[in-house]
């Protein structure tokens, strides 16, 4: 019995036909495997299949006899995957997801820091919504994500790496470009664009911004994603309030003002599950420090006036969620 003989009867096994079989799984012809069942059956000892113009049909023993060949080609399969690996050892794989527009400001900071300690380390890259980012982190699709501290996941751990105002988003061509800074109190009246519950987290931060303001403002829109809220405020001639990052990422139609007074602000956080003993997660838990710094130092400078970032100092404090 050779090995092409198993891997011949399951396919056959499983299309219920020889011709099937023989032209879909195995490509060869259909009386070449008809003699390769038969000298299966002549070493068995016993019908595996009985044939008819409808197809082939499992013997009681070609059943029993299934079970055992589908084991031996996992096992065989199993084997050949040890042996590659033996020969040719796995990467250490670390997988890193961001909040979608995050990547642009924290992504090159990240690589260093793996990179600089692990040079051979295979690091993968998601881009999500924050939820979704938690959803993986709990799942374990995800080691560790920039994200927002989402509420009501008690798997995960959060450390706070930035703490970024909000800014307002409008037309080039409105009536308050013009000014420096927008007051919320200008805005009454304008047809507002909020978030919708792609992100809570920020959607909550907004709520209770305009509550506080007490103006009257309510959202006229809701958007999922930043594309689609630059081109509502530039359609709509609305206003819109995003996280400072949203300024990556503004066409030529679209500018963005800081907010006068008390501006709202909505946490960054490194998420994490608090059973992951990755030692590569901990190494990078371990420079944190040194990533915030380096990103304070790449948005200090005079090419982000107009983009303030308010970078918290190294050894910030861990945030739950919400």
């Amino acid at each position: 019995m050779e090995l092409r003989h198993i891997r011949y009867f399951v396919a056959v096994a499983e299309e219920g036909s020889l011709t099937v079989a023989a032209e879909r799984r195995l490509h060869t012809s259909q009386p070449s495997l008809s003699r390769q069942i038969r000298d299966l059956e002549i070493e068995i000892g016993v019908p595996l299949l009985t044939r008819s113009v409808h197809g082939v049909e499992l013997t009681s023993a070609g059943k029993a006899f299934l079970d055992h060949a589908r084991l031996a080609l996992a096992q065989v399969e199993a084997a050949r995957q040890a042996a590659r690996r033996a020969a040719h050892p796995e990467k250490p794989s670390f997988a890193l997801g961001f909040l979608t527009g995050q990547e642009m400001n924290w992504l090159p900071e990240a690589m260093r820091i793996l990179h600089d300690e692990l040079p051979n380390m295979q690091v993968t890259i998601a881009s999500q919504y924050s939820p979704d980012l938690a959803d993986a982190l709990v799942k374990g699709k995800l080691d560790m994500a920039f994200m927002r501290p989402e509420a009501r996941v008690p798997d995960l751990a959060f450390k706070v790496v930035i703490k970024e105002p909000l800014v307002a988003i409008l037309p080039s061509d409105h009536r308050l470009a013009a000014y420096e800074a927008i007051d919320p109190r200008d805005i009454a009246g304008e047809t507002f664009i909020s978030v919708s519950k792609t992100a809570p987290t920020l959607r909550v931060v907004i709520d209770h911004y305009l509550e506080r303001l007490n103006l009257g403002i309510r959202p006229d829109h809701e958007v999922d994603n930043l594309a689609m809220a630059m081109s509502l405020v530039a359609s709509t001639r609305g206003v819109a309030f995003l996280p400072a990052y949203a300024q990556n990422f503004l066409p030529w139609s679209v500018i963005s003002r800081p907010i006068k007074g008390d501006a709202p602000t909505i946490d960054l956080v490194i998420g994490y599950k608090r059973a992951n003993a990755s030692p590569t997660l901990k190494l990078f838990l371990s420079r944190t420090d040194e990533l915030i710094a380096r990103v304070a130092k790449k948005f200090g400078g005079p090419s982000t006036e107009g983009r303030e970032m308010h970078v918290e100092e190294p050894g910030g404090s861990s945030a739950g969620g919400g």
